[in-house]
């Protein structure tokens, strides 16, 4: 059977307040209407929870936070310690920085290379007959 839910309260009526009674309609009529609302909420929150356990986005957090919490001493701003062991704000690695360097030098070598390849055709095409030529021979 489905039970009602009621939202927790954010703050206490006031006494002179009357609560709506049973009769009225008024606790009954507003849970038919609300637990329909309460199902998709609890749906939407089921499917994201879902998506980040799938991610392993949770998996990470976890292991992030178990770190905290297994820190001898605790930082004095947790959410830095969050973002360093997350790696969202890790300073450079030394070693990618010089892998980095390494691609942009043989991105240019590269480049030095292609320009010698076409100089180096159409070097060749002034000292070979053209096509037309060979096929007569």
């Amino acid at each position: 059977m489905d039970r009602c839910v009621p939202s927790p309260p954010f703050r206490k009526r006031p006494r002179a307040q009357a609560r709506p009674s049973r009769q009225s309609g008024g606790s009954a009529a507003r849970c038919g209407a609300g637990m329909a609302h309460y199902k998709a909420t609890d749906s939407k929150r089921e499917q994201f929870r879902r998506y980040l356990e799938k991610s392993g986005v949770l998996d990470t957090l976890t292991k992030v936070l178990v770190a905290l919490y297994e820190e001898p001493e605790k930082p004095n701003n947790a959410l830095d310690f969050l973002k360093h062991h997350i790696g969202a704000a890790a300073p450079e690695n030394p070693e990618v920085e010089a892998l980095r360097l390494e691609v942009a030098e043989v991105k240019e070598k590269y480049e030095a290379v292609l320009e010698e390849n076409k100089k180096l055709k159409a070097k060749l095409s002034q000292y070979e007959p053209p096509p037309e030529e060979k096929r007569g021979e």
